[in-house]
């Protein structure tokens, strides 16, 4: 992975930013995403996708990447801005926002997926960048550790959806939760069509 990003490296760039989101999926909470940018001879074992990784190992390599990194940054888009923008508006305001924060400036962004956000520094998006890129993957560390944490503090609010387990994904448990009880002010209305019935969409 760390190949991967020195692979971009020549003359005129010597500083590669990856960037990530967590939480395009669920029902609730907002979507957050993390830039980081490492020095080209920094590697941290362990380091992966953070879905292939545990909760404990996600944890456990967070303060590390946070030590060992050149800069990182982590920027959210509201649940509301979701429902106004659409997730995937969302995902990319959310990275553009990250990367704004950078304490550094990167000469290249590794953006992970098929879309990437207008810079002046040229983002590049990587298919499955999670999974081949250090830095990117880095990043979804990051994001997913920051949104986990959030959707844990939230779940003290709203404990019947389970948040602190499920991190606002639509589990069969957070689904029946929502079709139980209604949705809370944190749920993503336009997630829950298919779920909840139009008259009480209405009513929302």
């Amino acid at each position: 992975m760390k190949n991967f990003d020195n692979s971009f490296l020549n003359e005129k760039i010597s500083l590669v930013a990856g960037v990530d989101e967590a939480g395009r999926g669920p029902l609730a909470g907002p979507v957050v995403s993390a830039a980081v940018v490492f020095d080209c001879d920094t590697f941290i074992e362990g380091v992966n996708d953070s879905k292939k990784l545990s909760e404990k190992e996600r944890e456990k390599l967070y303060p590390e990447i946070m030590d060992k990194a050149l800069s990182v940054s982590v920027a959210a888009v509201s649940h509301g801005q979701i429902d106004r923008i659409n997730i995937l508006q969302a995902s990319l305001s959310s990275m553009l926002t990250a990367v704004k924060r950078l304490g550094v400036q990167p000469d290249i962004i590794l953006v992970d997926g098929d879309k990437a956000f207008h810079h002046s520094t040229p983002a590049l998006p990587i298919v499955k960048g999670d999974s081949k890129s250090f830095a990117i993957a880095s990043a979804s560390i990051i994001a997913k550790v920051t949104r986990d944490r959030i959707m844990k503090r939230l779940n003290e609010y709203y404990p019947e959806y389970l948040w602190a387990k499920n991190k606002g994904y639509p589990t069969r448990q957070h689904i029946e939760a929502v079709k139980a009880f209604g949705p809370c002010p944190l749920h993503r209305k336009s997630f829950l069509r298919k779920i909840l019935s139009e008259e009480y969409m209405f009513e929302l």
